[in-house]
């Protein structure tokens, strides 16, 4: 069964972008923009990163972290986020298990775009799980439910 809004959001720790270990417990007090991405360097995921990395300061300034899994390994993390200059980190989910907690894997195990933002007290305040993934929710949209869960 998968977690959805009102739920605890299910803590974690995976290796991240720049050789750090990342706990959703450590951003405890904060908001966190988690979002889940099939794929490095592919053109819609491509899309949504570079679309969040340049208005990140619309998350910044009201004091979320912006978080994104995939199940790529750390190589294929470290290039992507080089090679776009991404300034929040990229989590390597690579056994699928954090995708399994959120209920972001489709029918043959391949994870669905999906973007969840979790308040302070760790809540599930919005959550969104694509069935087709050619399509991302828009910043304005996550700033929105940001200042909902405030």
């Amino acid at each position: 069964m998968s977690v959805g809004v009102g739920d605890k959001a299910p803590d974690f720790t995976l290796p991240g972008t720049g050789g750090a270990s990342y706990s959703l417990s450590q951003y405890a007090g904060r908001t966190v923009v988690l979002v889940f991405y099939p794929g490095d360097d592919t053109p819609v995921c491509t899309k949504q990163l570079n679309c969040y990395n340049n208005e990140l300061a619309q998350f910044t300034d009201i004091g979320a972290q912006v978080l994104a899994v995939s199940a790529q390994d750390m190589a294929s993390h470290e290039k992507f986020a080089a090679k776009h200059g991404f300034q929040f980190p990229l989590l390597s989910d690579t056994d699928k298990a954090v995708a399994g907690l959120y209920g972001t894997l489709g029918p043959l195990g391949f994870p669905r775009r999906s973007v969840f933002v979790i308040d302070s007290q760790g809540v599930i305040r919005y959550a969104h799980r694509a069935i087709a993934g050619l399509t991302f929710r828009p910043v304005d949209e996550l700033v929105r439910a940001i200042q909902a869960a405030a």
